[in-house]
């Protein structure tokens, strides 16, 4: 009953095929959320696939209705060992994005797992099935060694995470009781790079924006009106340009964040991004001056245009335009205030002459990040550390978005995300895949973690 027999039980665990097995299962259900006609497939997927796997685990399960009638059920599993030991809240999502069957090149399409090389493909493999398979397998290598765990798990499967996870906040709002716990340790998005384990701690907030110029009814020709009425594509492009520079530096004081915290850029120091097959090339001039790579793309706010209209693109004439729209996309980190996001939008823009620029509401999703120097994640880096002879990587938030303010806003958790993929998974593409290194590497750490927990248990952290 060691430690080391429990990761030698999870690297076989993997080597025998049995993860793969159960993984398979898995894949081979059609959850894709963005499919109305989809809603067998995710209860199944929580009723026939994820309940009794639970149940075989100790765990009682049961299914729950989205506050919103038209999207998939949510379930939740409890294991409960000690009302004297600290209790782990444990999340993933039972949904997908459409298979995009026809696109795929490797593989046997989306709907059956297939491995060629170190490649395990399908959709779901890295997001997110084989990651919340991974942790489950985990606890199930720790109890077949110890017989226990050593603390009590809660688990929370959602079946909307690819369409933005309507009703999870309602949801979790509701079932505070029912949910509540010590802390997040979920696992979802990429590692760093796939030979460095990686803990991310929250994620940059995102909101999106629509700016829109009408002037007048119609175009009118350029030849007889040019220089005689404004052209709704030049002034907004100025707009923009008051607001965002050409080097991509914001100019909103509002739209900007606190200074980088010391633990936060202690933490990004010497960390690379890019730089893998495939990789874009990083614009090393780009962003805010005097921050790193790593420091703007995980501790910053960017401003991108991400559509823009103006005229007939496919079909230019030679007239001026009656209308511009532009789709905007603003990554923000913890500490940007967005509670007012739209009022300062538009006393900028009127203050640079841009008055009449319409700015739609935007939709927000809210920043976390928990603080790097917290218990639980010197706890996780060192049991990592412990089972996989390196230090990983620690990143205090993603550089994306995920709805962690869920768990760390309306549950109060400190939230810890071990992320099993890596950066060139395809994910949300054809091709899709997991790597087999670094998901029995992730098996393995996974089970040295919730190991660790169970012997720690008295030492950790507790909610009040």
């Amino acid at each position: 009953m060691t430690r080391a027999a429990a990761l030698a039980a999870a690297a076989e665990h993997f080597d025998s095929g049995a993860f793969l097995r159960d993984l398979a299962r898995r894949v081979a259900l059609r959850t894709e959320s963005q499919d109305a006609a989809s809603g067998p497939a995710l209860h199944a997927y929580l009723a026939d696939e994820m309940a009794p796997s639970l149940a075989r685990l100790g765990f009682t399960a049961t299914l729950h209705d989205n506050p919103e009638p038209a999207c998939g059920p949510l379930l939740i599993a409890t294991r409960h060992e000690s009302d004297a030991l600290p209790t782990v809240l444990i999340y993933g999502h039972g949904d997908v994005i459409r298979g995009q069957d026809s696109s795929w090149t490797r593989g046997q399409g989306p709907w059956q797992l297939a491995q060629e090389g170190e490649r395990i493909y399908g959709r779901g493999t890295a997001d997110n099935k084989g990651q919340h398979s991974i942790n489950f397998a985990a606890l199930a290598q720790v109890l077949a060694v110890r017989q226990r765990l050593g603390f009590n798990v809660k688990v929370l499967i959602e079946t909307g995470e690819e369409t933005g996870s309507p009703g999870l906040a309602a949801f979790c709002s509701a079932q505070r009781s029912e949910l509540a716990a010590d802390v997040l340790i979920a696992s979802d998005g990429p590692r760093w790079h796939r030979d460095r384990p990686t803990v991310f701690l929250g994620s940059r907030g995102v909101a999106n924006f629509t700016l829109a110029l009408t002037l007048r009814e119609g175009a009118h020709h350029s030849g007889n009106w040019g220089g005689l009425l404004r052209n709704p594509g030049t002034v907004l492009a100025n707009a923009i340009a008051s607001m965002v520079d050409g080097r991509g530096r914001i100019l909103v004081p509002a739209l900007r964040p606190p200074p980088v915290p010391a633990n936060v850029r202690a933490a990004l120091g010497g960390l690379k991004f890019g730089g893998d097959p495939g990789d874009p090339v990083v614009d090393t001039e780009w962003g805010e001056p005097g921050l790193t790579p790593a420091e703007r793309v995980i501790a910053w706010n960017t401003l991108e245009v991400l559509a823009w209209r103006c005229g007939n693109p496919d079909h230019p004439i030679n007239a001026i335009p009656p209308s511009a729209s532009a789709a905007m996309h603003m990554r923000f980190v913890v500490g940007t205030d967005v509670s007012h996001l739209r009022e300062r939008l538009r006393s900028h823009l009127a203050a640079h002459g841009f008055a009449d620029i319409q700015v739609s509401e935007p939709v927000i999703m809210a920043a976390t990040r928990l603080d790097p120097d917290h218990a639980w994640v010197r706890f996780a880096l060192d049991s990592i550390e412990r089972s996989t002879g390196q230090p990983p990587v620690l990143l205090p938030n993603l550089g994306g978005s995920l709805p962690n303010e869920v768990f760390a806003d309306i549950l109060g958790l400190p939230t810890v995300w071990v992320p099993h993929s890596y950066p060139a998974c395809s994910q949300h593409a054809p091709d899709e895949h997991l790597l087999a290194p670094v998901a029995r590497q992730a098996l393995v750490l996974m089970t040295g973690l919730f190991w660790d927990l169970g012997e720690q248990a008295a030492t950790l952290p507790r909610r009040a």
